[in-house]
């Protein structure tokens, strides 16, 4: 299916113009800015729920590039990928395509917290997501730099004190308009470029930054708080100059696991695949970074960076002495670089080199393009509504790294969400709401909205509430079927594929359900199985399947007329029986907090020392505000439902007692609760053949 699809595409006429005046026309339903993993997405998804649209990229050749790591997925971030397939996105599809290296992350703990990840071939990637933009209808797409936003008085009807109606570019002097623009500036946004102690603009090595008028707008003509961040890469390495030999490989999965729910493998031969190789820092990397921090006019900086990918610098600087992991990942099937995850820098080439050739698999290693620090502007994100539209303004979209997060998966899932909304609101259709219930993509825009940044944001399945609901194998299932019918991104195709999914996991569900066994009959037809010889009870196929040692194949083989038929969801129906327990509790607990709105909280409370399971960011937002019911602490931005949750327990638990308050300090560790147990216990599952 995906070299068909390639191969159709060549032949296709390509809707891009390399400047203003080639467009046929000066108005569009939304105008997207940026082509990075935000704006493509927000561009194919406006175009899909039926707006006219215009995707504005600085080079149109550098759409859907992979300017850091050439990966894909992992804990948390590959949850994010199937959801935006399951939505019909763009990057899901292209990673099947372009996966030379699949691996399932965190397998030894439980699926609700496995991440799908893949390595990718950078060529391959940027063509598969260009041929998918040429083949979207109602979606041109432009080669120019945009100067400005074009701002007029907002609607008296719609709330908000400006309204924005198109861009002017930077060439032309001819305004475009349109009724929703998505910005996805991603590190250009009067991004600077750091490498030892010299400073350059530019959002990446070899572009420049967005037009100063950009943030000028932003900053002082709609009055929007802006901050600034900061992010790095590493050098490139040129492969033959390694010696591998003294690395540890790892290889990837035999069966490699695609991402989209509309392929059954991906492109690549599961015998194709490339590996990886591990490699450690040494005291020689250590002794290089304190040596060369005078020179090294990034690291001075106290604009904050990424946490979860921090650079070698920092690394060394927070955990001395300590062997830090490098990963040297192939960046293609013909490339003859290694990517060294792990040692993103911004000392000066030369020792950049030197610290290279600290480490004993690299002690020949030649640099092809040095590592880099980068330094750009990003838009407080509490100021924008659930639906990505700033607050203060009519017809504004924000969505990726604006937003002040990191990371492909994170800005291609508010980009999606961002050109979702911008369509609707075009078209005159409500806006779309993205509930951290039921996916991965509304906890990251409520954390977001509602919480804010201090530092780029990544997602963790750890941030999910409710992540054994919203397991990577149910995405289709969550949210393909409210995309078609809803909100209007998804196919005919995708959605008639869901429906069947849908009905054969149910009909599979009834007929496990149906066989209903004592344990003595289940031990006697299933042979040998960890079920108690001690225990005389009836169980039916779920119940069975829960056990580690009970697989969908050993019923499917017990029972052949009943169960065959429904093989191809082996693993599926597998992993829906071990955590259907814990989500019907999960949905009894919701319930019972809707039906608890108006329950009163005392107001002599005292929430940072309250005996329960509560974050200390929680706690603080609580003592601050002192809501008067439990429905007033739902709302507050910054509570979680796990949180109201364990405070409805409380207040329910202390009944008739005297609430007075409680001066013992909590023990923290209560925040591994028992979601986390469950989402993260093994369960042993069949592989794929």
């Amino acid at each position: 299916m995906l070299t068909q699809k390639l191969t159709r595409l060549q032949s296709f006429r390509v809707k891009v113009c390399r400047g203003a005046s080639h467009l046929a026309r000066q108005r569009y339903d939304v105008i997207v800015v940026g082509g990075g993993h935000a704006g493509t997405e927000a561009a194919a998804a406006a175009a899909r729920v039926g707006a006219d649209t215009l995707l504005v990229t600085q080079k149109i050749h550098t759409i859907g590039a992979l300017s850091c790591n050439p990966s894909l997925g992992g804990v948390g971030k590959g949850q994010l990928v199937r959801e935006v397939d399951a939505l019909d996105g763009l990057c899901g599809r292209a990673g099947d395509w372009a996966g030379i290296h699949f691996s399932i992350l965190n397998r030894s703990k439980g699926p609700a917290v496995w991440g799908p990840r893949a390595q990718l071939d950078r060529e391959r990637y940027r063509q598969f997501i260009q041929s998918e933009l040429r083949s979207t209808p109602r979606l041109t797409v432009l080669e120019g730099s945009v100067e400005d936003l074009l701002v007029t008085e907002p609607d008296p009807e719609e709330p908000g004190r400006h309204r924005v109606t198109g861009i002017r570019l930077a060439e032309s002097s001819l305004p475009i308009s349109a009724s929703s623009v998505v910005l996805t500036t991603g590190t250009f946004l009067s991004g600077s470029l750091f490498m030892g102690q010299n400073t350059s603009p530019g959002g990446r090595i070899g572009d420049p930054p967005s037009g100063a008028g950009l943030s000028h707008t932003l900053r002082e003509r709609l009055g929007l708080r802006v901050g600034r961040l900061r992010t790095g890469t590493p050098p490139r390495i040129i492969k033959d100059s390694v010696d591998l030999s003294l690395a540890q490989l790892h290889a990837p999965d035999r069966q490699p696991t695609p991402f989209s729910f509309l392929n059954t493998k991906p492109h690549c031969r599961p015998e194709d695949q490339l590996p990886c190789h591990l490699v450690y820092t040494t005291p020689g990397v250590d002794r290089l970074v304190t040596e060369s921090l005078h020179l090294n006019h990034h690291i001075q900086q106290d604009t904050k960076g990424p946490r979860y990918c921090p650079s070698i610098e920092s690394r060394v600087l927070r955990f001395p002495g300590r062997k830090h992991q490098v990963w040297l990942e192939p960046e293609g099937v013909t490339s003859d670089l290694l990517y060294p995850q792990g040692l993103s820098m911004t000392m000066p080439p030369d020792m950049q080199l030197r610290l290279l050739r600290e480490i004993p698999a690299l002690h020949k290693a030649e640099i092809h393009t040095p590592g880099y620090g980068v330094q750009y502007d990003f838009v407080c994100p509490t100021q924008l509504s659930s639906a990505l539209q700033v607050k203060s303004t009519q017809g504004l979209f924000l969505a990726g790294q604006i937003n002040g997060t990191t990371g492909y998966e994170e800005a291609a899932a508010q980009g999606l969400w961002a050109g979702v909304n911008a369509g609707r609101v075009a078209l005159s259709l409500p806006p779309a709401g993205a509930s951290r219930t039921e996916s991965y993509i509304g906890v990251l825009i409520d954390d977001l909205v509602g919480r804010g940044v201090t530092e780029p944001y990544r997602m963790f399945t750890s941030r999910a509430e409710f992540r054994t609901s919203l397991r990577p194998d149910n995405a289709d299932l969550r949210l393909t079927l409210r995309g078609f019918e809803e909100v209007g991104c998804v196919s005919s195709q995708r959605y008639q594929e869901a429906v069947r999914v849908r009905d054969g996991l149910q009909d599979a569900l009834q007929a496990l359900q149906s066989l209903a066994l004592s344990t003595n009959r289940w031990r006697i037809t299933l042979g040998n199985t960890s079920i108690s010889e001690t225990k005389s009870t009836i169980l039916n196929g779920m119940d069975v399947l829960r056990y580690n040692d009970a697989s969908f194949e050993m019923l499917a083989s017990a029972f052949p007329e009943c169960l065959s038929p429904y093989t191809e969801f082996s693993q599926r129906l597998k992993i829906e029986a071990v955590y259907r327990p814990h989500c019907e509790l999960q949905r009894r607990e919701m319930e019972r907090i809707q039906r608890e709105d108006s329950l009163s909280l005392p107001q002599d409370l005292d929430y940072l020392s309250l005996p329960v399971s509560l974050s200390q960011e929680v706690r603080e937002i609580l003592d601050r505000v002192r809501p008067d019911t439990l429905g007033a602490a739902t709302r507050l931005p910054g509570i979680t439902p796990a949180a109201v949750v364990h405070l409805l327990n409380y207040i329910q638990r202390a009944g008739g007692r005297d609430r007075r308050t409680h001066r013992h300090q909590p023990d923290q560790s209560q925040e591994s609760n028992r979601e986390e147990e469950l989402a993260g216990s093994s369960v042993s599952l069949p592989q794929r053949n």
